[in-house]
Parts: structure tokens; C-alpha cells; sequence
């Protein structure tokens, strides 16, 4: 990539306005990388630790789950270069805590798209040749499960037939097995132990044990699309 490539490209993903009857019909407004930063450093800690879930209601293009992806995989590429396994198991476990939700198709497929060029770039500059494509497939398969194209206010997809939202929980088990759960948004949300409870309050000693829609057995980290199968 040639630095005049490279300035180009920064500047389109700085826009903060696509156009104006997006703004009007959506309130799309994206924030700034000085901003985005800023706001993620209040939870620095958090945002460096691998396994830490992160939900954006409203991702667009993917402005905040980009750079904590980023942070994310530094941390990875610090603690495990010299294990292909084992930067390969944490790095797929970071995309996994990583989820969003948006109103717009093309948002979505391009927050899709940055974040697996982001970990598809780390990982191939880590172990060129060696990187394997039953990785990059097992991470694409994670961000078509996590980037859900829907409504955050409606707790439902966006299309012709609206259905309930549903995250995927990925949880490693035994080292190399992956453990899968579903859940509907709408039933995270609305646990009687929640509702009366501010955004950001502490549940303290209160324990919310959610009921999964559906329960997958363990499978090997890197053929988690196969559990689809099962």
C-alpha cells in the first residue's frame, strides 16, 4: 500500500457523515478515532483483556469494536507469537467477545469486513504461509454470528421477516474446544434481576444464570462452523 493509499483511506474511515438523508432517516453520525480512543481508554483495562465482551447497540462501520479488536490482539501477538495454536485459539477467542448490532446493511457487512482484516492482517504478517484458512474461515463464521444486521430498540433483525435477535456465547473449554450457546437479546435484557436496575449497575451478589435458546456440544475451536451441522 503506498502512503498516499494509505492517507486516502484514513481519511474516508474519519468521515463522520455519509450523507445527509442518512443522518435524518438514521442519526448516522460516526466518531472520530481521537474520540473513539478517549472514550475506550475509561476502560482501558478492559478493553485489553482477550476474553472481555463488548456490545455497540449502533456499530456502524465498526469505528469502536475495530480498535478494541486492535487492542486486543496486541495483547495476544504479546503473550503468544511463538505458539501458532496458541494465537490462533486467543486470538479467535478476542473476535469472539466482540459483538455489534446495526440498522444498516452495508454497515454491517463493512464492520464485518474491517474486523477481519484487521485479524487476518496480524496474523498473517505473524505467520505468513503457516496461517491457515480454517482459521479465517472459523473467524468469518464468528463475525456473521456477532454482527448482527438489526434493530437494538426492537430487539429484532432488520428484513422482510423480523425475527429476535440472538447472540452467540463462545466460551473455551479443556484448551482447544469451544462451547456455543445461544441467546435472544431480548431475553438478556429483560431477566427480572435487570430491569429495575440502572445500565451500569453492579448486580453485585445477584447472579443472572440466563436460559440459553439453544446448546451446542464442544467442538474444536477452529471448525465451530461445523457445530451448525450438529
Amino acid at each position: 500500500m503506498t502512503l498516499s493509499t494509505s492517507i486516502r483511506r484514513s481519511v474516508v474511515m474519519e468521515k463522520q457523515v455519509v450523507s445527509k438523508k442518512r443522518v435524518a432517516d438514521h442519526g448516522e453520525v460516526y466518531t472520530r478515532k481521537r474520540e473513539v480512543n478517549a472514550i475506550l481508554d475509561l476502560v482501558k483495562h478492559e478493553t485489553e483483556r482477550i476474553e472481555s465482551r463488548f456490545l455497540e447497540p449502533a456499530c456502524g462501520t465498526g469505528n469502536f469494536l475495530t480498535e478494541i479488536l486492535n487492542r486486543k490482539l496486541r495483547v495476544v501477538e504479546s503473550r503468544y507469537k511463538k505458539s501458532q495454536l496458541e494465537y490462533e485459539r486467543n486470538a479467535l477467542l478476542a473476535v469472539s467477545s466482540i459483538y455489534g448490532i446495526d440498522i444498516l446493511q452495508d454497515n454491517v457487512a463493512e464492520c464485518r469486513k474491517r474486523l477481519f482484516g484487521i485479524l487476518d492482517e496480524a496474523y498473517a504478517h505473524l505467520f505468513k504461509g503457516a496461517a491457515k484458512e480454517e482459521c479465517r474461515s472459523a473467524v468469518k463464521y464468528i463475525l456473521e454470528r456477532n454482527i448482527i444486521h438489526g434493530d437494538a430498540l426492537t430487539l429484532k433483525t432488520v428484513g422482510e421477516n423480523p425475527r429476535p435477535i440472538v447472540f452467540s456465547e463462545w466460551s473455551p473449554v479443556n484448551g482447544n474446544m469451544l462451547k456455543r450457546r445461544d441467546f435472544t437479546f431480548h431475553g438478556l435484557l429483560e431477566h427480572e434481576n435487570i430491569k429495575a436496575l440502572p445500565l451500569f449497575s453492579d448486580l453485585g451478589e445477584d447472579v443472572f444464570i440466563p436460559t440459553p435458546e439453544k446448546d451446542y456440544p464442544l467442538i474444536y475451536f477452529l471448525r465451530v462452523a461445523d457445530a451448525e451441522q450438529s
